[in-house]
């Protein structure tokens, strides 16, 4: 599942192939990568230091993980949402000095917190596991590879297409916590 598709067509295909995902297998420490498909957002995430998502329960959900160093810490996503359509905008937000000073600045948005829950959603006809946001219009929505990964495609209101991402279980597995 690492080859990636040559556009958001061919990785809708990919995605609709798969089965579904229940919450119960989500559960732990996930590494993420984007899954390149043409879209503004790709090498974004990784530019700013993303690391993945962690899911304790289907209540209590990190969806930004990220990592600096050793140190790892937990992105409130209503305070970098505001940025989306600039990135969206202006790929070149996540290169070079600007990526620089966004990897600085994420760790004065950090939260404790939870700010997402798991739950079962129906996508594109099929019922799977869904990351459902707290204060931001965005659902992630997974479905298994088949080799232990995870492929999500982030549905976000008022963009026009969905952005896809890999996840893989963290080797600290389900007690990584920061």
């Amino acid at each position: 599942m690492e080859q990636a598709p040559a556009g958001t067509a061919q990785a809708l295909a990919w995605f609709d192939r798969l089965a579904a995902a229940d919450t119960a297998d989500l559960l732990g420490a996930w590494h993420g990568k984007t899954w390149p498909t043409g879209h503004p957002l790709d090498g974004a995430l990784e530019a700013f230091g993303w690391d993945g998502k962690r899911f304790d329960s289907e209540e209590e959900a990190h969806p930004l993980v990220f990592r600096r160093g050793a140190a790892i810490f937990h992105v409130h996503p209503a305070l970098v949402a505001p940025a989306l359509p600039w990135l969206l905008r202006l790929p070149s937000l996540k290169k070079g000095l600007a990526a620089a000073a966004v990897r600085t600045l994420l760790p004065l948005l950090a939260t404790r917190r939870s700010r997402a829950r798991l739950r079962m959603l129906r996508h594109r006809g099929v019922l799977t596991a869904a990351l459902v946001y707290d204060d931001v219009p965005i659902i992630d929505v997974f479905r298994p590879t088949g080799d232990g990964g995870l492929l999500g495609l982030m549905d976000c209101k008022g963009m026009e297409r969905p952005f896809f991402f890999l996840l893989r279980r963290s080797p600290q597995g389900r007690g990584e916590r920061p």
